[in-house]
């Protein structure tokens, strides 16, 4: 009888069906692993071009990424493999966190994007979604998850919620895109006569050139579309999310960690066995990576428009949906439909359609919106209180410092 396939008495012999599983453990790290590098790369190219707003360069939203992030979350989709350990729970709940943070994290890539690339890249990343979302609601089910159930619950609602801000952003760049073509040619005018006039003052001719080349880049730099989405409401709202999903993994890491008693866990090994703690490690630390850019976006824009730290305090058009949001959907709207339907009465029930739906997108576009500054409001709220202390303590610690001392002697 062979080690492989069926015995003699014809049962399927299993007995090793589970040994490569540690290796697979390995792949699944070293995907994560790579992830982590990619945003960790993005991250220091910003910093070290002043970009705080983070441009996407290295990782992107992109065949190649979406099967990597795919093979970095396959421990979420599995779904009959044991899980017993209370590592092992962790790192499915690791997986989940991890597609919350690479969505944040690569919000701004999407403005440098084609139509097409836009469509394709985000129904692949919808499905990868929701794939997950239900493979976890059957382990919730059957018990393969049987810890942190609140905490995969929370991380869950909130890959869901950054999914639909995601891809309603993403209708927003077309119109985005024409938008700053039309700026970019004014600002391109308005620079060549300032430069214009520049040369004829007495200016040096580096002075000049300093200065002409100072309009061009900043000309360049704020009609970048992924600026402007690094800088929109929603992309400052998913930074805010990504802060909450990283923060909920951190919390159950710490109470397991920490406050052991506290967990029922079973008896024996997962069957990935060695593998897991690898995985475990490489996700926490790609999710901290990859946390600290949409963090960044998120504190920029509260403290920009924080009270303590601007003097205007009128917020009237806080709420205000500017028109750039819903252009590309009303132009779809009054598109004219083109369906080769002859018949009146069904063109005419294919045109309600189409036109109910999508002012019912233009809804979910302005309530996005909407609900983005009120998370952006309610973080300027939180933030301001800890700014003004900061600002009180940091002032006072200058009153008390020795050479303000001797000069005010």
């Amino acid at each position: 009888m062979g080690k492989l396939g069926c015995g003699i008495d014809g049962v399927l012999n299993e007995a090793k069906f589970s040994e490569p599983l540690p290796w697979i453990g390995v792949y699944i790290a070293a995907a994560s692993l790579a992830c982590a590098l990619a945003m960790a790369a993005d991250l220091i190219h910003g910093f070290r071009h002043w970009k705080l707003w983070f441009p996407c360069k290295f990782f992107t939203i992109n065949a190649t990424s979406l099967t990597i992030i795919t093979v970095a979350v396959k421990l979420s989709v599995d779904l009959n493999t044991p899980m017993p350990g209370g590592q092992d729970q962790l790192a499915k709940l690791s997986s989940t966190a991890l597609i919350c943070t690479v969505m944040c994290n690569s919000m701004p890539s999407i403005g440098a994007m084609e139509n097409k690339e836009i469509l394709t890249n985000i129904l692949a990343l919808g499905i990868l979604v929701i794939t997950v979302v239900v493979n976890i609601c059957i382990q919730l089910g059957t018990g393969v998850i049987f810890e942190f159930q609140l905490e995969h619950a929370l991380v869950m609602f909130l890959m869901l919620v950054l999914l639909v801000v995601l891809s309603f952003s993403a209708l927003t760049v077309p119109g985005i895109k024409r938008f700053l073509e039309l700026k970019y040619k004014k600002k391109y005018e308005m620079a060549r006569k300032e430069c214009s006039k520049a040369n004829e003052t007495d200016k040096t001719l580096e002075q000049k050139l300093r200065e002409a080349l100072m309009r061009y880049w900043m000309m360049a730099h704020t009609c970048s579309p992924q600026f402007v989405v690094g800088r929109s409401v929603t992309c400052t709202a998913s930074g805010a999310l990504c802060l909450l999903s990283a923060a909920t993994l951190a919390e159950a890491m710490v109470r397991f960690y920490l406050v052991p008693g506290s967990f029922k866990f079973c008896m024996g090994d997962s069957d990935y066995d060695w593998s897991i703690n690898l995985v475990l490690l490489t996700q926490a630390v790609a999710v901290g990576m990859g946390t600290v850019a949409p963090a960044i976006r998120w504190f920029l824009a509260i403290n920009f428009r924080c009270p303590t730290r601007r003097r205007k305090k009128g917020c009237s058009n806080e709420y205000r949906l500017e028109e750039y949001w819903i252009r590309t959907l009303v132009e779809m709207k009054e598109c004219p439909l083109n369906v080769p339907v002859r018949n009146r009465l069904c063109r005419r029930i294919v045109h309600d359609a189409k036109v109910n739906f999508l002012n019912l997108c233009i809804g979910i576009q302005a309530g996005i919106v909407f609900m983005s500054k009120v998370i952006r409001l309610i973080s300027i709220s939180f933030m301001s209180v800890i700014l003004l202390c900061y600002d009180r303590c940091r002032d006072w610690l200058m009153k008390l410092a020795p050479g303000n001392s001797i000069g005010n002697d």
